[in-house]
């Protein structure tokens, strides 16, 4: 997410479209991994990473490899269970060194979903929800847009029926095979 307001729908007038004005160049973007951790049984479960970039030289403009796995850590402390980990196929999801983060963990385990099937991540479900509540938003500074979106996820992390919908979405099941 960057600093530049996302794009809502508004109930203007006919014929006129309204316009709201955005002060100067984006100054800085953040980025946000979250898993949905399913039990049979148990509430549907929500963890997140924010990630604030500032654009300085040399930084990278994206979660890395560690970040992912610090946050498959939180989850596996916070859950007190092993990992089964989907995957969509995101660079830093199959790039080696995360191959590699992940093959020294025995209490994880991830699959790959098919090439591009969004439809099948109900990750892409919570992320559509987040950006839908936060259109028309025109947030002056990062930091204030880093405040609402911690407070929507943290708000959201108490909502189970509403992750559960996000996997019931996707039309997939947690049975176990026999």
């Amino acid at each position: 997410m960057t600093g530049r307001p996302p794009k809502g729908r508004t109930w203007g007038r006919r014929g006129i479209t309204p316009r709201v004005k955005v002060s100067g160049p984006s100054r800085g973007r953040l980025s946000a991994a979250g898993l949905l951790c399913y039990r049979p049984g148990l509430p549907a479960r929500l963890c997140y990473r924010l990630r604030r970039h500032t654009g300085r030289r040399g930084e990278r403009r994206s979660l890395g490899e560690s970040d992912y796995i610090h946050l498959l850590d939180g989850a596996h402390q916070l859950l007190k269970a092993p990992l089964i980990v989907v995957w969509d196929r995101l660079s830093t999801h199959i790039s080696k060194t995360m191959k590699a983060l992940v093959a020294e963990r025995d209490r994880l385990t991830s699959i790959l979903l098919p090439g591009y099937a969004p439809e099948l991540n109900p990750v892409e479900g919570l992320w559509a929800h987040v950006k839908r509540s936060l259109g028309n938003l025109a947030a002056r500074t990062l930091s204030e847009l880093e405040t609402l979106l911690r407070r929507r996820l943290k708000a959201l992390q108490y909502r189970h029926t509403i992750l559960g919908g996000f996997l019931a979405g996707t039309g997939l099941a947690l049975d176990r095979p026999n």
